[in-house]
């Protein structure tokens, strides 16, 4: 592995609003020689959410920032190419803990896990539905909404890789599921192909009017992803004792400063409301159970999902920009390299 070279974006600055393109570098680095018990991993596939954008700031956050000249953070998968462990032979699919926007990575063995697909799944699924997206959908649901047999769930980004999976959950669980996503074509996937009862075009309608048409007795379970006007519309339609997930605030990521909560706060108390915030590493134990449901689930044919594949690293920065604009179709991944 002497000479051998790697491929990764770093981070140069801080965006101050939208990211701009020398914001991060395409740079070649060298790759250190293997130590007993690493591996060379090449990576397949890299996975595009909302959180790298909040890893390239200096907002408070649940992980450290990206440090300035360092590889940007990513969860990726990959194959081992060569090895001085044990526990891993060439060929082998592995998961680091997490990855980087880079061709390769030399990881510890101990911390990697072996990836055994299912027969008849995409190896991409294991970043989406199977991944963390799944895990973070399927803990925010079930462990924070709580939904109950009739109850009335809102999911905000209903369209996207998290939000699309906690609405068929909540659908499992015999709830009426209203979605908001953008454009006529993610609604009427939402109602057509994933059964929600109803879809709120937020780039076309008027949210506050559509939830008092959708949700007349109001919302029980708000799955919010999005934050700003459309989480305090859905905020002021919670009924007495609603539960509030908030797995993401994507709206106000390129922004400065604090990012704005419900105006009249005052319902919390009112309201009996719960509103909790959550971040899939703090609920990893529930891995287990999360695949095993979303693995039967989907076997039985009552869970779907769309992997949105984007090709090559070099268009990872412009991947990233697609969640904003909201330019992709399910989940987000880069396919760094193939398999073969």
């Amino acid at each position: 592995m002497t000479g051998q070279t790697n491929q990764q974006w770093v981070l140069r600055r801080r965006p101050e609003a939208s990211m701009q393109a020398d914001d991060l570098e395409l740079v070649e680095a060298p790759l250190p020689a293997l130590r007993d018990d690493e591996i060379l991993v090449r990576n397949l596939y890299l996975s595009i959410d909302p959180t790298n954008r909040l890893w390239m700031s200096e907002r408070d956050q649940y992980l450290p920032p990206v440090g300035l000249g360092q590889a940007m953070r990513g969860t990726v998968i990959g194959v081992v190419e060569s090895s001085r462990s044990t526990r891993f032979s060439p060929g082998d699919l592995v998961m680091p803990p997490l990855g980087a926007w880079q061709r390769y990575s030399v990881e510890r063995a101990a911390s990697c896990r072996v990836l055994r697909p299912a027969p008849g799944l995409p190896l991409s699924a294991y970043l989406s539905v199977l991944g963390l997206t799944g895990l973070t959908a399927y803990a925010g649901m079930l462990d924070i909404g709580q939904p109950q047999p009739g109850e009335t769930v809102v999911v905000s980004a209903a369209a996207g890789a998290v939000g699309s999976v906690a609405g068929q959950i909540a659908k499992i669980k015999g709830c009426r599921v209203i979605g908001i996503a953008g454009g006529p074509a993610k609604c009427a996937w939402l109602v057509d192909r994933l059964g929600f009862d109803g879809a709120i075009d937020y780039k076309r309608e008027d949210v506050p009017a559509a939830l008092a048409r959708l949700c007349p007795d109001g919302v029980d379970v708000s799955f919010e992803n999005v934050g700003g006007p459309i989480m305090n519309a859905v905020f002021e339609r919670l009924n007495r004792g609603a539960r509030m997930a908030v797995c993401g605030l994507i709206s106000g990521y390129n922004d400065e400063g604090p990012l704005a909560g419900p105006t009249d706060f005052g319902r919390v108390l009112m309201n009996r409301l719960t509103i909790r915030g959550f971040v899939v590493i703090d609920h990893l134990a529930r891995a287990k159970d999360a695949t095993a449901d979303l693995s039967r689930w989907i076997g039985e044919g009552r869970m779907q999902w769309k992997d949105h594949i984007v090709e090559g690293l070099e268009a990872a920065p412009d991947a990233l920009q697609r969640l904003f604009t909201g330019n992709h179709d399910g989940k987000l991944i880069v396919r760094i390299s193939a398999l073969d």
